[in-house]
């Protein structure tokens, strides 16, 4: 049994995405954590404990190292009652900025 050149490129693909797949999770994670703790520091409530992926695209970290920047937006309330909106930027997996829509204080 012999593989051909491109049975190779075809696994090693699979493998690529698998573990970029893998990583993002990780990464989401990371933003979830960060989520929840900023909401948790401000008395607020995470509406649906969940995260979920805007935007990603390339850019360098303060190292001059090229990584991804991933944006995530959540949902939060005050009251209970209105729905505000809420985002966390990840440069690798470094919590970059967490940023919350204008709400009420209670």
């Amino acid at each position: 049994m012999y593989f051909e050149l491109f049975d190779v490129f075809v696994f090693s693909l699979l493998c690529l995405a698998i573990l970029y797949w893998i990583n993002g999770q990780k990464i989401r994670e990371l933003a979830l954590a960060a989520a929840r703790g900023e909401c948790k520091k401000l008395n607020l409530q995470l509406l649906d404990g969940s995260v979920s992926l805007k935007k990603i695209r390339p850019k360098r970290n303060p190292t001059g190292q090229l990584t991804l920047r991933r944006e995530y937006q959540f949902e939060f309330s005050a009251t209970g009652d209105e729905r505000y909106q809420g985002k966390v930027i990840l440069l690798g997996v470094m919590v970059e900025l967490i940023e919350l829509q204008p709400h009420r204080i209670v």
